[in-house]
């Protein structure tokens, strides 16, 4: 039987070359976003940190992992609009295995 909903996370990290107010803006754009489509769970932001390379010659990234239900085709929409939005340098959405599912 097809699942109807799946727990996923999403790794993304912002570029902060036009400031912690646009990182800001952005953080709240993707929440709306989920919340929109599905259930927030949590947001992790873990700020600033060094890249372990550049990526178009920064070395520094803001990193947010967000927690997320939805259903199956909402992610490969989210990872659509995370790839197309200026200011947005990584992102990386997987399954979130529960302990429970392992059993």
């Amino acid at each position: 039987m097809a699942k109807l909903n799946e727990t996923y996370e999403a790794m993304v990290v912002y570029s902060l070359s036009e400031g912690e107010e646009r990182v800001k803006a952005l953080t709240d754009k993707f929440k709306g976003m989920i919340e929109s489509e599905g259930t927030l769970e949590s947001v992790d932001e873990w700020g600033k940190r060094k890249l372990a390379y550049e990526i178009d010659d920064q070395g520094e990234g803001y990193y947010v992992l967000y927690t997320f239900n939805a259903k199956p085709d909402f992610p490969a929409e989210f990872d659509r609009v995370l790839k197309i939005t200026e200011g947005v340098m990584r992102s990386l959405i997987t399954v979130k295995v529960s302990s429970e599912s392992e059993k």
